[in-house]
């Protein structure tokens, strides 16, 4: 394999354009740029939320299964921009979303019906994996955003939104193994009526 980048900076971008893959140069706010950038963010946090969880690794029981799931789910993201960046490429297969349900599935089998409305908090590791619901949420907004300009293939939003779903309950089972009790809401008092 060549080099992918032999400079880092170009300067052609420093008048708010950014070139595609396939040669077209467009407004670094153009809704693509915003999806790629989010898809970009997204697999970033994730990164991190995976370097917490490998730093956990031995303190708390079940760790290893999450981050033998949550590793590919990378690459996929990587894939997914690289879709975005060269709409003629196609990366992402529709048997992704379909692993994403089945562990989506298993881990909420173990997990059990959620009775109330959890806050994303309890612990470190609990809140990261909240964190990457909310930008695959960001991420899935956008493409959205881009799909009302230019029709997206569906597996990419599709993709985005079950994974949102895989965190949230990838934070409810990291609070499970760690032991830390869910972080319940509570609803604001109702406030005192003025009389008079």
């Amino acid at each position: 394999m060549g080099n992918r980048l032999s400079k880092i900076y170009t300067r052609t971008g420093d008048r708010g354009e950014t070139g595609l893959a396939d040669g077209r140069r467009v407004g670094k706010d153009h809704p693509r740029i915003e999806a790629i950038g989010e898809v970009d963010t997204l697999n970033s946090q994730l990164g991190l939320l995976l370097a917490e969880l490998t730093d956990g690794r031995g303190r708390w029981p079940g760790l290893d299964e999450l981050i033998e799931l949550l590793e590919p789910c990378q690459h996929r993201l990587f894939d997914l921009g690289g879709e975005l960046a060269m709409p003629e490429y196609q990366a992402l297969d529709e048997q992704e979303v379909v692993r994403l349900e089945a562990t989506i599935d298993r881990w909420n089998e173990e997990l059990g019906p959620l009775e109330n409305f959890i806050m994303p908090a309890g612990s470190r590791l609990v809140a990261l994996a909240h964190l990457c619901r909310c930008h695959a949420r960001t991420a899935e907004r956008r493409c959205q955003q881009l799909n009302a300009r230019e029709p997206l293939r569906a597996v990419l939003p599709a993709y985005l939104n079950r994974l949102s779903d895989l965190f949230f309950v990838t934070a409810r089972l990291i609070g499970r193994r760690q032991g830390v009790a869910e972080v319940l809401w509570k609803a604001a008092p109702a406030p005192e009526r003025a009389d008079g």
